[in-house]
């Protein structure tokens, strides 16, 4: 069974999808065995209350041995499970036949008997039990059998029963509609088992990207301090040393330098936990910020447009815009080479539109699936994040080159947040 994805392509089916597929079908196959002993009490019910003028112990033989044939595959669907519900469907060719000789048997030889009339209701639960196995062509390729068997029933008891044609075509037309509704019903139950599987597959993505993301944040973190303030500690330290033994004044200008690299470092780390100017100053001041940060990092420039996007405007949709670009703008510094980029923040009715673009090498075809399986789920996740929210994410090819994505998002405006509420104190200012 396949699973479409976000952009409607089949996805890779995954051993959570297959259990959720193989969970529904056994349930199925359970409930055809409880509908298979409905129709064995039918059957004995039928021959007690409206017994048939003739052969009346060959429909007892005939009913017992339908009975025990019930009996053999209820025991065989309990031992077998994985068995059953490949092969369960097939028990019901012996429910048609079982009802097909019932009626030949009552409808011809006894004309007066209602018998046969009765056993002829009993072909409407052979599609139901055919619907219970959510394939629809197992249950089209049931459903045809089972009509045409009726039809020939009807017309080798049509003398017997002295009936019209247009009565028993009729007949034969709402048995066809119940299979054909039947076939319809087992189509979206199906449908509705692989929704639930892709739900179940998305579900397991996003807890193991929720663990992924936070070693790498973690990991991210303890690289930044080590790397970046801790050295411009250690530097401030042995020039502090040399202050006091020396008095050079170029031991203090470097112990300056470095306390005010230390500053800018440990600001942009305590950013990158919590963009404390996005609560501030709005969405246009923060894009602004993540985007000199990124081009910083990877040597480009960046450009950024705001104009159609008041600065004091705060929105719904501002954290996950502002996270979602800061990615984009990430994968730019990391692995577009790119000279210059584009960061475009607009309304577009009731949503948000945001643009990211760059010049740089763009996507190869299939780049994404692959770095997905290498476990780069960046992207993956915030793609993720943002069909949950409502929105939609789209890769382009730039031209002449580089790759362009939009985001969309619905969003409303909401009061300006207090900074203190969303994610600890104030930065503190430069110098």
């Amino acid at each position: 069974m396949a699973v479409a994805n976000s952009a409607g392509a089949p996805a890779p089916v995954g051993p959570e999808v297959r259990a959720v597929a193989l969970e529904h079908a056994r349930r199925g196959v359970r409930l055809q065995v409880v509908l298979r002993w409905v129709l064995v009490a039918f059957v004995a019910l039928t021959a007690v209350t409206v017994p048939p003028g003739h052969d009346v112990a060959a429909c007892a033989a005939i009913g017992a041995g339908y009975a025990l044939w019930a009996v053999a595959v209820a025991v065989w669907i309990r031992r077998d499970p994985a068995a059953s519900v490949h092969l369960a469907w097939l028990a019901l060719f012996v429910d048609l036949a079982v009802l097909a000789v019932l009626t030949l048997l009552t409808g011809v030889a006894t004309p007066d008997s209602w018998t046969s009339d009765v056993f002829t209701t009993g072909f409407l639960l052979v599609p139901v039990l055919a619907a219970t196995q959510l394939r629809p062509r197992v249950c089209a390729a049931v459903v045809v059998p089972t009509v045409a068997v009726y039809l020939l029933a009807a017309i080798a008891t049509q003398e017997a029963n002295i009936e019209p044609w247009p009565s028993l075509l009729l007949r034969t037309l709402v048995v066809a509609g119940v299979g054909l509704g039947c076939v319809g019903l087992s189509r979206i139950q199906r449908s509705r088992v692989r929704t639930i599987g892709g739900l179940v597959r998305s579900r397991t993505d996003l807890l193991g990207e929720l663990t992924e993301l936070e070693a790498r944040e973690r990991r991210t973190l303890s690289e930044n301090l080590h790397d970046g303030a801790l050295q411009y500690v250690l530097a401030a330290r042995q020039d502090l040393e040399d202050a006091r033994e020396t008095g050079d004044p170029g031991s203090f200008d470097r112990l300056e330098t470095a306390l005010r690299e230390t500053s800018r470092l440990l600001r942009s780390t305590v950013a990158e936990l919590h963009p404390a100017v996005l609560a501030r100053a709005g969405l246009p001041a923060a894009l602004r910020d993540a985007a000199g940060t990124a081009a910083a990092r990877g040597g480009f420039t960046v450009d950024v447009v705001t104009d159609g996007w008041p600065d004091d405007l705060h929105t719904s949709a501002d954290a996950l815009l502002f996270r979602t670009a800061r990615e984009l703008l990430a994968n730019v510094a990391e692995h577009a080479r790119a000279r210059t980029a584009t960061v475009i923040l607009e309304p577009a009715g009731s949503r948000a539109r945001l643009i990211v673009a760059d010049d740089g090498v763009g996507l190869p075809e299939g780049s994404a699936e692959r770095s997905l399986r290498d476990g780069h789920i960046g992207l993956a996740s915030h793609t993720v994040r943002v069909d949950a929210a409502g929105g939609s994410l789209t890769t382009l090819p730039g031209e002449p080159s580089g790759t362009v994505v939009v985001v969309e998002l619905p969003c409303v405006p909401d009061p300006a947040p207090d900074p203190a509420s969303v994610g600890g104190a104030p930065v503190p200012a430069a110098g």
